[in-house]
């Protein structure tokens, strides 16, 4: 079966099905069968909506390292202020990567000196 048309609601084709779903249509599509000689209109709408939260997955993926695994921290160098930021970086056993243009250091290094919102990356 094959979609040849996808329709979104309000465009020639969708009028009545506006009428009859209301704000619950999503979209109509037009379905062909080949094999069968058939033309299907399908709708797709919404049965229930109820609030929800998308969880931080950044938060999330931060929560499950480990104390040692390296990361990227992006400290700019025209940030000029945080100059004593790049040394604690690299008192720590920060390594710069120029490739990247960001600090590599463990996990645990990011968290004690305050850089997670910093993180870009992993290595």
């Amino acid at each position: 079966m094959e979609t040849r048309l996808h329709l979104k609601p309000g465009q020639n084709g969708t009028k009545q099905l506006v009428q009859k779903y209301g704000e619950r249509l999503v979209c109509v599509r037009y379905r062909y069968d080949s094999e069968n000689g058939l033309r299907h209109k399908t709708v797709e709408l919404i049965e229930e909506t109820v609030p929800w939260r998308p969880a931080n997955t950044r938060e999330q993926h931060l929560m499950q390292r480990t104390a040692e695994e390296p990361v990227l921290i992006k400290i700019a160098y025209e940030e000029r202020e945080l100059r004593e930021l790049r040394e604690q970086v690299r008192q720590a056993g920060g390594r710069w990567q120029p490739a990247e243009r960001a600090w590599a250091v463990p996990y645990r290094v990011a968290e004690t000196l305050g850089l997670l919102d910093r993180v870009v990356g992993d290595i």
